[in-house]
């Protein structure tokens, strides 16, 4: 079972510092709350995804880039440079940008939020980072009551007032960068180049792992299997890697934001006889094609990109919405199978997703079966690529956008 803690920014830029849909500006959902919070926040979320563009956008007093090498050089060599900098500059509001790059410096935080001065003149940070791993490697002080946790992933349907583009959401993903960008030979190069700098620079050059190669190699099976239930003896045996590494390594995609293991649903674990080994999800459909190397919509490959675009709309629709939410999977040893259950706001719904728009009395069947596993299920539905809401009995077939909608997210 995956839980989703609340959270999501908003407002989009280039270099312009705007991203525009459609000639509009496209405002994240969390931007106001972030602005509007009167404590200091910690965003974190996948590299690209926006967070430094969007607290820019926020025009804070006095912005500190440890992605620059000579700026960490200069706060790795002085433990007191920041202490200077805001006695120097008594701005009110500071961000420090991929703040994991040096965990050390929340210590300074903190004592800077207790002083006196600092909670008369409403002293606050903004702190971003793209691996919650390398944070809690570094020992990190994450600031409790004095910070507020957000996460921003990729642009989500209610950000584009539920018109975003499906076939440009299942080949290209939700990368504002990436999503805006008309050139398609571009957008795949811009993913191409994603996923190889992840590898190098989140995974390498931070020493998460020592054997890349090892790594590497288990990288492309896991995600050559998204989507699936995991075998690990299988999967190890594929990657050439042990397999107590593999949880290990599963752990690195997790804590650096870039996908989520998402697990049976526990209150029929039992009952149901459930298959008790999780699914992987990557956090977006283009860097899951550029990966696999082909960014085509094909009907052999429709099941899973839509399956994965559902997973990830609903995750990242409830963080930028502020909802907490729970998305586990149900599949009987017997066969029986619903992609996800999802809990929202005390709402249990039992979701199946479908590629198509052709939706059949059969598609909904499964769900018919779950409630008997599970009368406490108050939605049943058939989330597909199409247009148009029907019903089946008593499970509502909707698109997807119109799903999210009815959701409140």
């Amino acid at each position: 079972m995956y839980r989703g803690s609340p959270a999501s920014l908003t407002l989009w830029c280039t270099s312009a510092h705007i991203y525009m849909y459609n000639e509009r500006v496209v405002n994240r959902l969390i931007s106001s709350p972030i602005l509007n919070s009167k404590k200091s926040i910690l965003l974190l979320g996948p590299r690209q995804a926006g967070k430094s563009t969007l607290i820019q956008s926020l025009n804070p007093d006095l912005t500190i880039q440890l992605a620059d090498q000579m700026e960490f050089f200069t706060f790795s060599a002085n433990p007191n440079e920041l202490r200077t900098r805001i006695e120097t500059e008594n701005p009110r509001t500071v961000f420090i940008d991929e703040v994991q790059r040096l965990p050390g410096i929340l210590n300074t935080v903190q004592s800077l939020l207790d002083t006196p001065q600092a909670k008369k003149r409403g002293l606050k940070f903004y702190l971003t980072g793209s691996s919650a791993r390398k944070l809690k490697r570094g020992g990190a002080n994450l600031l409790p009551g004095r910070v507020l946790n957000f996460h921003l992933g990729p642009l989500v349907s209610s950000e584009i007032k539920y018109h975003a583009d499906t076939d440009k959401l299942l080949s290209k993903g939700g990368l504002p960068e990436v999503y805006l960008e008309k050139d398609e030979k571009l957008s795949q190069h811009l993913l191409r180049s994603y996923v190889s700098n992840y590898i190098q620079e989140e995974i390498k050059a931070e020493a998460l792992v020592r054997n890349l190669e090892a790594f590497t190699r288990f990288t492309q099976v896991a995600i050559q299997q998204a989507g699936l239930f995991i075998d690990y003896s299988k999967m190890a045996k594929q990657a050439k890697v042990s397999r107590h590494s593999l949880d290990r390594f599963y752990e690195i995609f997790e804590d650096t934001l870039i996908g989520q293991r998402v697990w049976p649903f526990e209150p029929c674990l039992e009952k149901a006889d459930l298959i008790k080994h999780p699914k992987f999800y990557l956090f977006d459909n283009g860097v899951f094609n550029a990966v696999m190397g082909n960014f085509k919509v094909s009907p052999d490959r429709l099941g899973i990109l839509a399956e994965q675009l559902i997973f990830t709309q609903i995750l990242h629709s409830s963080w930028a919405s502020l909802k907490d939410v729970k998305i586990s999977t149900f599949r009987t040893r017997g066969g029986l199978e619903v992609d996800f259950i999802v809990e929202l706001d005390g709402i249990v719904f039992g979701i199946e997703v479908k590629g198509s728009s052709d939706i059949q009395d059969h598609d909904a069947r499964s769900l018919v079966q779950f409630k008997d596993y599970y009368p406490k299920c108050q939605e049943t539905w058939v989330l597909h690529m199409g247009s148009k809401s029907r019903k089946i009995g008593n499970v509502w077939a909707h698109p997807w956008q119109v799903g999210l909608q009815k959701m409140g997210i």
